[in-house]
């Protein structure tokens, strides 16, 4: 199950993912400094909170960073298998 949280700018808002394992922890993804793919043309995303924290740790941080960028996405995913259900190269 996946749902949009909050919706950004259509045309260029960052997306920021929730990875909840429905256990009381999650991961948060976000876009990876620097280019956006790699040279294979993957989604370059950073783990923002990681090891797994708890969804309150992973709102806060998020609740910080639409004070600076308001036009940011965040979509959440369920994965109690802690993969993250989307593709792309996880590089930090």
């Amino acid at each position: 199950f996946g749902a949009v949280v909050k919706k950004g700018a259509e045309e260029a808002g960052a997306v920021h993912v929730i990875v909840n394992h429905l256990d009381g922890t999650c991961h948060l993804f976000g876009p990876a400094p620097g280019e956006s793919h790699d040279g294979m043309g993957e989604r370059r995303w950073i783990a923002e909170v990681s090891p797994p924290g708890t969804p309150a740790e992973a709102m806060a941080l998020l609740e910080r960073r639409l004070r600076f960028d308001p036009d940011l996405w965040v979509v959440e995913f369920e994965a109690p298998d802690y993969l993250p259900p989307f593709e792309g190269k996880i590089v930090g």
